[in-house]
């Protein structure tokens, strides 16, 4: 199956309303290319869930800025502005989630688990809403999974089969994101042949990757 798609076949995958994760850490490691398909497609009312909100002009920001995102669930937001003054306005919501727990519940929702179980958060604002056990005499807030309709990650490598290999720290959250997604479109600098890659070296396999674009710009 040819994986390979344009910058106009990906925009075709957005839908208003839809869940999106995005990979990235303050920009690094996020698909600016296939960000700009999306806002190009003028969907609206976007559940975004990525580590962070970039900032003003990079990243997942300037979708914040654009009005398209009804909900963020992310770590932090303090490096985009305009994230915290919609927050404020109340034209967007914000679920702000200890990042640890954040890549928990992304990954318990590839694994297909309930949740997770954390000590963190416990006794202050973040358990609340939510459900607490107590397990060995220690209080645990139940979080549960993180899935979405699309993941958008960024790779340095991809052969066409999808398999991926990130470059050091743009790594980060992308990995986790190719699990928990209905349909992983990958951003890609350089697509090789299958084979070229070493086994060794893949960081997501070919199967979890639905599409790959290969960027315009090296």
């Amino acid at each position: 199956m040819n994986k390979i798609i344009s910058l106009d076949e990906a925009a075709s995958f957005f839908k208003d309303g839809m869940s999106i994760m995005a990979g990235g850490f303050m920009g690094v490691g996020t698909p600016e290319d296939l960000v700009s398909a999306l806002l190009e497609a003028n969907v609206k009312d976007i559940t975004l869930i990525a580590n962070d909100t970039a900032f003003i002009g990079s990243g997942v920001g300037p979708l914040i800025v654009n009005h398209r995102v009804k909900k963020v669930i992310a770590s932090h937001i303090g490096t985009n502005p305009e994230t915290g003054r919609q927050m404020i306005a109340g034209e967007m919501e914000v679920e702000l989630v200890p990042q640890g727990t954040l890549a928990e519940r992304v990954r318990a929702g590839g694994a297909g688990l309930g949740g997770i179980l954390t000590p963190t958060g416990v006794g202050t604002v973040v358990e609340e809403g939510k459900e607490k056990l107590t397990v060995d005499g220690r209080e645990y807030l139940l979080e549960k999974p993180l899935r979405a309709e699309v993941a958008l990650l960024k790779a340095y490598k991809a052969d066409k089969s999808g398999n991926l290999v990130y470059h050091r720290s743009a790594r980060n959250f992308n990995p986790f994101m190719a699990l928990a997604a209905d349909q992983v479109i990958v951003q890609v600098e350089k697509l090789v042949e299958v084979g070229e890659i070493d086994p060794d070296e893949v960081m997501t396999p070919g199967i979890l990757v639905d599409k790959i674009y290969v960027q315009r710009r090296q």
